[in-house]
């Protein structure tokens, strides 16, 4: 079971954010997930869409943070991730902080033309 958990918007939609192991065999260890929908069950239906067919949310464990809900609603698709936090930062060092990313680079699947 991913950890995760989603927060609802002023305008009713909601943000969900998932710990996932990587789907690509190459990728990283795990991966946090951000997609942006209509409802929680929408948000797991566009994962389970792209080939991540065991994706279920259990609770609200993980809840996206105000950076992160930020983030996924100024991409254009709504659906982004980036390495999992590990939280093992050495003491005296400033965590690394990667990126978002969009979902296809993450599935290695090319661009669609516009």
């Amino acid at each position: 079971m991913a950890a995760g958990g989603f927060c609802k918007l002023p305008n009713g939609t909601v943000v969900v954010a998932l710990n996932l192991p990587s789907p690509a065999a190459d990728g990283p260890a795990g991966v946090r997930v951000l997609v942006h929908a209509q409802n929680r069950a929408r948000a797991l239906t566009r994962l389970r869409n792209l080939g991540l067919r065991a994706v279920y949310l259990r609770g609200n464990a993980a809840p996206p943070t105000p950076d992160e809900v930020t983030a996924v609603l100024h991409h254009p698709d709504g659906l982004i991730w980036r390495t999992a936090p590990d939280g093992g930062v050495p003491a005296g060092r400033a965590p690394v902080v990667e990126l978002w990313r969009p979902i296809r680079a993450l599935l290695g699947r090319p661009a669609t033309p516009a």
